[in-house]
């Protein structure tokens, strides 16, 4: 089932065409992976049976899931790679509001 990538180019493309600066692209990115994840933890906490079937079967677990499902060889390494670059410009603008705010 392909709904998986369907709503991660989906959300992709809009975020594009929403956000014109790169701070705002990384933010809505890192915001997707942790949305994913979340449920999934979630899904698993709660431990009803219906619902982490349903949730395993429309929600993938994280970006690099679907990276790993969709792609193979150089290609996976080069798209985790740039999974990571993202994730890396998250912490960084993370941190730099962080330093910002005076404790």
């Amino acid at each position: 089932m392909y709904i998986d990538a369907v709503i991660i180019v989906a959300l992709v493309i809009f975020a594009l065409c929403w956000f014109r600066r790169f701070s705002k692209l990384v933010y809505a990115f890192a915001i997707i992976d942790i949305f994913l994840r979340l449920l999934h933890y979630v899904s698993k906490l709660l431990g009803i049976k219906a619902f982490i079937r349903w949730v395993n079967r429309y929600f993938p677990a994280s970006i690099p899931s679907i990276i790993a499902n969709y792609s193979g060889g150089i290609i996976y390494t080069i798209l985790i790679w740039v999974y990571v670059v993202i994730m890396a410009f998250f912490l960084f603008y993370t941190f730099r509001i962080f330093l910002k705010k005076k404790i």
